[in-house]
């Protein structure tokens, strides 16, 4: 197939450091690739890609510029300059570039990364059926269900870049936004209840997330907590192998939290509370535990006691299992030659 993979033209592929969308079209890019197909990455010019690269940008603008209207159309513009190149069209942003694919007529596949807000709703029925759509989990398409879904597709990870360990050091670790709904607060009570130290590594970049950090979550930190911003990869992966447990109070259904199966392929369980895509990602009791958004510091305390139940090699089986790179990579190439053999 020749597969067009259009990225947002916010950040690099891979991203150098916060991107989850970007390092999945990193994975996709590169995996579909090795199966033989012609695939065209649209990106910016620093991306590292096994793909054909195409670009508008030679440098990716940074975070800053994440949804800016400038950038997002001459980064369209530039990717259909000649679309009876590709057999598919597979769309990471949901703006110009979906409204043009799909006023084209071209198959085009695009991937709900984001939440359905009453913005991304208006915009969904606007498309209507001339795009078909992949949810990432199934908690997610049952927020809009009327969707001309073309399936459900795990975000996948490379496994094997992931340093998978036993043996544990004495923390936990939450790694996220400082947004309410990502459950930071909730997370520094649980430690603080069990007595153990935690390690927070932490994004903290709009006004409501400072304001939520500074009044709220600082003035409950112990005092033997480690606090860390924005994190390298490499510092990332080291401190999801030597946590003991990795605490994920989100009180939002996220579509995919991707620092689940990343925990878990490195062989450290995860607490959760049961919203979003967590009763598909962690199984209670086997690779983690699904305690209550209302007593999460309670029950995660508690769960902070029987982490010796849960097996490592059970984490890390769990994820090459359901989400490796290789079967998101042949999730999605189903996904195309589901659309094409049916592309109405």
């Amino acid at each position: 197939m020749r597969i067009a993979e259009v990225s947002p033209p916010w950040l690099a592929v891979p991203p150098k450091g916060y991107g989850g969308i970007e390092w999945v079209v990193a994975l996709l890019a590169d995996g579909l690739v090795d199966r033989g197909h012609d695939v065209t990455l649209f990106a910016t010019g620093d991306s590292i890609t096994r793909a054909r690269l195409d670009y508008a940008f030679e440098t990716a603008p940074g975070p800053k510029f994440i949804n800016d209207i400038w950038h997002d159309v001459i980064h369209t513009l530039h990717t259909y300059r000649d679309p009876a190149a590709f057999d598919v069209f597979h769309v990471h942003s949901p703006w110009s570039a979906l409204a043009v694919s799909a006023l084209l007529g071209e198959p085009t596949v695009h991937t709900l990364h984001g939440s359905f807000t009453p913005e991304m709703r208006r915009l969904y029925s606007a498309v209507g059926d001339r795009a078909r759509y992949v949810a990432i989990s199934e908690n997610q398409r049952s927020h809009m269900p009327d969707l001309r879904y073309a399936g459900v597709v795990y975000n996948g990870i490379d496994v094997a870049t992931y340093p998978f360990r036993t043996e544990k050091e004495d923390f936990v670790l939450f790694l996220g936004r400082a947004h309410p709904d990502k459950g930071v607060h909730r997370a520094v009570l649980a430690a603080r209840r069990a007595g153990v130290r935690l390690v927070v590594a932490v994004k903290v970049a709009h006004e409501e997330e400072e304001r939520y950090w500074n009044e709220e979550v600082l003035p409950a930190m112990p005092p033997d907590a480690t606090v860390l911003a924005e994190i390298s990869n490499e510092n990332k992966l080291d401190l999801l192998s030597r946590a003991k447990a990795v605490l994920f109070p989100i009180d939002w259904d996220e579509p995919f939290g991707l620092v689940m199966p990343e925990a878990m392929a490195c062989g450290t369980p995860v607490i959760a509370t049961p919203r979003g895509s967590v009763p598909e990602v962690v199984i209670d009791g086997e690779t983690g535990f699904i305690v209550s958004v209302e007593n999460y510091p309670e029950e995660a305390a508690a769960c902070m006691q029987r982490l010796d139940e849960i097996d490592p090699k059970a984490c890390r089986a769990h994820v090459e299992e359901k989400f490796s790179k290789e079967a998101m990579v042949a999730g999605y190439e189903a996904v195309f030659e589901r659309v094409l053999a049916d592309p109405r």
